[in-house]
């Protein structure tokens, strides 16, 4: 299982990576394996300023359909648009192609309720 060691995480399975006032958020490995087959991403909130635990979009794989849930507060600056032709992406590189949005906030981002790499791990029973 990949779960690198210089990205944040959250226990529905997002992964965060910050750099200064913007962040870039996607799903982990574990959760694209455990979706299976990814279909279809739908995020329609750019631009959109969105809380802590508010849903920024969903994930469509063969077998269910899954909310995507904010990790941090800030507004979607960016959506990554190569999901709509290519969903599987999310796949085959979660942890780079396969991103999702990316979000940025002024203030900074509080980051006390995201997990460590060896936190997220205990999490998924690694």
């Amino acid at each position: 299982m990949n779960i690198p060691a210089n990205l944040h995480y959250t226990k529905d399975h997002e992964w965060i990576k910050i750099d200064g006032n913007e962040a870039t958020i996607g799903v982990t490995d574990f959760a694209q394996k455990e979706l299976g087959d990814i279909v279809f991403v739908e995020v329609d909130t750019e631009g959109d300023e969105l809380s802590v635990g508010d849903v920024f979009g969903t994930v469509e794989a063969v077998k269910t359909v899954s909310d995507l849930f904010m990790p941090i507060a800030g507004t979607i600056s960016a959506v990554n648009e190569g999901l709509e032709d290519s969903p599987e992406v999310v796949n085959q590189d979660p942890y780079g192609a396969g991103w999702m949005v990316k979000v940025t906030n002024d203030n900074g981002f509080e980051t006390g309720d995201l997990l460590s790499a060896d936190q997220y791990k205990e999490v998924i029973g690694e």
